[in-house]
């Protein structure tokens, strides 16, 4: 793989407008009406959301793969609707956008759930 050209230069008042929050994958679901949807309810500590991620088919078991593990994820997107279901947020992972075979970003020890990302 070659590496993307790096993205036009933000001021770090653009990087504190995103919220970017540590969340436990507490179930995955299918989502019927998509090929490449599936549905996460993630714990955020004092709520839980829905965040729908295109991953059906990158992983023979994304529940066994991604329940009880915490990752990063971004809690301030508008809401957006896909494939009938509503999803929260967005989840962070290495390599789609590069058209390789993505990996989750995982944290390296647990944290609470809901602490933000610098």
């Amino acid at each position: 793989m070659i590496p993307a050209p790096i993205k036009p230069q933000i001021s770090i008042d653009d990087l504190e407008r995103i919220d970017i929050r540590v969340g436990t994958v507490v179930a995955v679901e299918d989502v019927p009406r998509s090929q490449r949807l599936v549905k996460l309810t993630v714990d955020f500590g004092d709520h839980s959301r829905t965040i729908l991620v295109g991953m059906k088919g990158e992983r023979p078991d994304p529940a066994g793969d991604l329940i009880g593990r915490q990752s990063l994820f971004v809690v301030n997107l508008a809401p957006r609707r896909m494939a009938g279901e509503l999803s929260q947020g967005m989840l962070f992972d290495i390599g789609s956008a590069d058209g390789i075979l993505p990996a989750v970003a995982l944290l390296e020890r647990p944290v609470p759930n809901g602490a933000r990302a610098a």
